[in-house]
């Protein structure tokens, strides 16, 4: 019996970098980063650098839309859609137009979605009339525009009824897949993963399987995430390794991550579904996994988990270490991800006549949450089309404890294979195993 194969014919994304997939070829060979100073009415308020998609506005105008009734009925969701929910909403639409597929070009029962995201947090805009409701009207002497003394009890009368009714519904996990199913119409099978930034290995590896098992012919995955809202930033600033310059990936002297927000999303076919119409191929899904390990100790197991994943899909593949083209790595640019990253693939790979070469894609937009999965696979996609890896960004000096060294150069094979990694801080990682199509 042939196994089912499962292949790319759709990509799109919204990234710091240009978000066409030209340009965004054009800024990773160039070596064109987009983090920059964070900024309020023009000054730079912080020492943390950020990186932000500067042209997605969330506006009906950012989304690539052809079709007039999808574009009646993103206008009208709009006011329920958080950024998060936006940015996944428009990458899927770029990429159903890059696999040419039109609303009702197929039977809706056979055509699915699966989404992975970030925990999303309410705005400050959808509950600052509720508090206001629920203070005191006397103001600080000090400050005329600070109203004192806020009341929680007077909440549930007085302050939530200020609230928009729907405004739950633009944080919910779930709605980046419900809006997508719903504006094209969707009615296969349907996910929603919170695995944070490992959430990419687990939409695509579930996809293949849903395909394989032959309940859709072509699954929309993906994923977004931003870690720009206020809150989130808050907490990274207080818990989490930040640099105050760039992301320096596996370098010796990397002094931690950069804040970031994106989204990005594929389209997966059945192989014979894609032929018969003529569609283009951009790869073949092999295989994912997606696994965790954790103990009551709290020990950073990110390096076990890591090296598991890598020889799961090794395994279900049937491919040896050598037969792989390149790696493309979290990379998160911090000391402790990083270190248990390298040892990880050294774990696996070390015993390679020839090192494997790594694509660290962070270096040029930081972490964009869960969205970087997505995007990050997007630029690997691109990298086996081209037949060459793009450099590694801001990457100088090899870390004598990470016991590999990301590619600098613009004239590397990218073999005709890769795995990308991914892993979030409670050891969850997933690793995706993509072949160029033959």
């Amino acid at each position: 019996m042939n196994r089912c194969r499962v292949v790319i014919t759709g990509m799109g994304l919204i990234s710091p970098l240009p978000s066409s997939l030209e340009h965004f070829r054009e800024a990773l060979v160039s070596r064109k980063g987009a983090v920059r100073p964070f900024l309020w009415s023009g000054e730079a308020v912080s020492s943390v650098p950020i990186a932000a998609p500067a042209l997605f506005e969330g506006k009906i105008e950012d989304f690539d839309l052809h079709d007039v009734a999808q574009k009646k009925i993103i206008k009208k969701g709009l006011k329920i859609m958080s950024r998060e929910i936006q940015m996944a909403v428009a990458s899927s639409c770029q990429a159903l137009y890059h696999a040419n597929i039109q609303l009702g070009q197929f039977p809706s029962q056979r055509l699915g979605v699966s989404f992975g995201s970030d925990y999303i947090l309410t705005t400050v805009d959808d509950v600052i009339d509720g508090i206001r409701a629920c203070c005191d009207c006397s103001r600080s002497s000090k400050n005329p525009e600070e109203i004192l003394g806020f009341d929680f009890s007077r909440w549930a009368s007085e302050g939530l009824t200020k609230m928009q009714p729907l405004w739950q519904l633009k944080y919910l996990t779930n709605m980046p897949a419900s809006h997508i199913a719903i504006i094209n119409n969707f009615h296969g099978p349907s996910n929603s993963i919170t695995l944070r930034e490992a959430s990419i290995g687990a939409c695509v590896g579930e996809s293949v399987e849903i395909i394989a098992s032959g309940r859709a012919d072509i699954m929309l995955v993906g994923t977004t995430g931003s870690r720009l809202h206020p809150m989130k930033m808050l907490h990274a600033i207080q818990q989490e390794e930040l640099t105050t310059t760039e992301c320096k990936p596996f370098d010796r002297y990397r002094d931690g991550t950069v804040l970031g927000e994106g989204a990005g999303s594929l389209v997966l076919e059945e192989l014979e579904h894609a032929q018969k119409r003529g569609a283009t191929i951009w790869g073949e899904v092999i295989c994912g996994s997606y696994r965790t390990r954790y103990d009551r100790t709290k020990t950073d197991r990110r390096r076990e988990v890591i090296r598991s994943v890598l020889c799961d899909v090794l395994k279900r593949s049937g491919m040896e270490p050598e037969q792989i083209g390149h790696i493309n790595t979290h990379g998160l640019g911090t000391r402790d991800s990083d270190h248990a990253e390298a040892l990880a693939i050294n774990d696996v790979f070390g015993n390679r006549k020839k090192a494997i070469p790594l694509s660290a894609t962070k270096g040029f937009f930081g972490n964009l949450g869960a969205g970087s999965g997505a995007v990050e696979l997007v630029a690997s996609v691109l990298a086996l089309e081209r037949e060459l890896l793009f450099p590694t960004l801001n990457f100088s000096t090899p870390d004598p404890e990470c016991p590999v060294t990301p590619d600098q150069e613009n004239n590397t094979p990218s073999g005709q294979s890769f795995i990308k990694i991914a892993v979030n801080p409670q050891s969850q990682a997933s690793a995706i195993l993509i072949r160029k199509f033959r």
